[in-house]
């Protein structure tokens, strides 16, 4: 029995269909590069902070300073809130009375606790002894890690002062790290500016 020229012509089109599918599945995948939202920053410009605090700083203009309140917050409490960014720098003050080392300890337990998902941690000195600011500034690396940025001041006699960074999304820090660098700069800037309003 005769294929009809119609049947052939079916075949012969399947026949080109399933050879051209097999010869573009025999080069390698090619996988997609990792893309991520478009983050625009904004100018840099500062304000400064003045309160009945013991301290004043220059914040970025962009970020609104909240008094915490919390349950057992303290006076000074504070919160620098970036809402472009969806961050927070959680500011808390303590005074010193003989109980510095404490404070020191604590700041340093709670940057380790970072570490379990963090895959590198640097710190970096503050030393300004014209002002008496002195203190430690931990930067915490690592793509899932929920505060990229710590540090503390004081002015290692009667006052101690802390900031912790954490941004209000599920950690990604490979795709906040244009922010994350945006924002340690004004960090870097916060703690150039900060001054303790009296020298005691």
């Amino acid at each position: 029995m005769k294929m009809r020229l119609k049947d052939r012509s079916m075949h012969l089109a399947w026949a080109i269909f399933a050879m051209s599918i097999l010869a573009a599945c025999s080069s390698p995948p090619v996988p997609k590069p990792r893309g991520y939202f478009r983050i625009d920053l904004p100018e840099r410009s500062y304000k400064t902070y003045q309160s009945d605090c013991p301290f004043t700083f220059e914040y970025p203009s962009y970020a609104t300073v909240i008094v915490d309140t919390i349950r057992f917050k303290e006076p000074c409490w504070l919160n620098l809130h970036f809402p472009n960014f969806r961050g927070d720098l959680h500011v808390s003050y303590k005074q010193v009375n003989n109980n510095l080392e404490g404070y020191l300890e604590d700041s340093y337990q709670f940057a380790m606790k970072h570490m379990s998902m963090a895959s590198a941690m640097n710190d970096s000195t503050v030393f300004d002894a014209d002002n008496r600011v002195f203190g430690l500034v931990y930067k915490i690396e690592g793509e899932h890690t929920a505060s990229p940025y710590q540090f503390y001041l004081t002015d290692s006699t009667h006052h101690f002062f802390r900031g912790a960074l954490y941004f209000n999304v599920r950690p990604n820090n490979d795709s906040l790290a244009p922010v994350i660098r945006f924002i340690e700069k004004d960090m870097e800037h916060l703690i150039e500016t900060f001054r303790w309003k009296q020298q005691q």
